[in-house]
């Protein structure tokens, strides 16, 4: 690819959010290139299924996925498989450090690049997500109506979405190492008050069995008599914590304590010129059209910023909110 002097807008991420914000870059005919180091779609393509994308019933995560790349590629949206190593905020214009040796400058930059739900690290897991294996009631709980499932975890997120399930499942098992939970008190009141709820403490799971149709128990072991036993069910959702991809956010940009970027409602960071959208991004809820809604926001604000930037406005003399 021939070097440009400097591009309007770069992304940094293919998930729906920076696919998102590559549709209405280009439609606001910005100069736009997405950086991306895997498969286009981010960690929807692992999905199984998708129900709840408006537009579509039903349709894998895959599916989903591809048709949003297709949809950029449709304004030909340039794309690169690469790995961002750095961004580093400018003055005149912003840089993004690939580990190919590329440095793209650009105007702006949209960062989109997600977070990762922490895994558990047992054998079974990774090779069951989307078999039974979950990291989002709200995405796959419709799978196992009137089934039973397992909850792994003990914060906010882990009661909640086990009260989640108990709506919809037969009945869902709470497992936690501890002997008392991290989420708030009102939902532990909750918790304890939900008959189809049982809760099991100082418990790990060790592993996660399945057959041709996928989980059908979680293996179990007691942190203090250190009893082994399986625990049938047909689905284990866990709940054990979510990582932000925030290893490249540059310094000056603001970040809330557990590492999410706090941005305005434009999307737009502490640093003018750099946005932010998708799961990175502080917000109330991890869902794909809360990231595609994202993208578009701050593809729209980046728009305005650089069509600003080049009429020559004054943008709070491009310093640090």
């Amino acid at each position: 690819m021939a070097q440009k002097e400097i591009y309007d807008v770069v992304i940094i991420g293919g998930g729906p959010a920076g696919l998102a914000a590559g549709i209405y870059a280009k439609r606001a005919a910005l100069d736009a290139v997405l950086v991306e180091k895997g498969v286009p779609g981010g960690q929807v393509c692992l999905t199984k299924g998708v129900e709840n994308y408006p537009g579509f019933i039903d349709i894998s995560g895959f599916d989903l996925s591809d048709k949003f790349y297709q949809h950029a590629k449709s304004y030909d949206l340039e794309t690169i498989q690469d790995e961002v190593t750095a961004i580093e905020p400018g003055v005149e214009f912003h840089s993004v450090r690939l580990a190919g040796g590329e440095v793209l400058n650009a105007h702006s930059i949209i960062i989109a690049a997600g977070g990762t739900a922490r895994k558990l690290n047992v054998p079974g897991e990774i090779e069951n997500f989307g078999r039974g294996v979950s990291y989002c009631a709200t995405c796959d709980g419709f799978f196992f109506r009137d089934k039973v499932v397992c909850v792994i975890g003990g914060g906010d997120t882990a009661l909640e979405d086990a009260l989640y399930l108990a709506k919809i499942t037969k009945h869902v098992y709470l497992i936690h190492r501890r002997d008392e939970f991290r989420a708030s008190r009102i939902l532990q009141q909750r918790i304890a008050s939900e008959p189809s709820v049982e809760i099991i403490l100082n418990t790990v799971a060790t592993s996660i069995l399945s057959d041709e149709n996928g989980v059908r128990a979680v293996a179990l072991k007691n942190t203090l008599t250190g009893e082994e036993r399986e625990l049938p069910v047909d689905g284990a959702f866990i709940f054990v914590g979510f990582s932000p991809n925030s290893a490249l956010v540059p310094a000056g940009v603001k970040m809330s304590a557990s590492g999410y970027i706090l941005t305005d409602d434009k999307c737009e960071t502490s640093i003018p010129g750099i946005f932010c959208a998708g799961d990175l991004r502080q917000n109330f809820a991890k869902q794909i059209v809360i990231a595609a809604s994202e993208g578009c926001i701050a593809a729209l604000a980046a728009a305005r910023y650089v069509e600003t930037k080049k009429a020559g406005g004054k943008l709070a003399a491009l310093q640090p909110k």
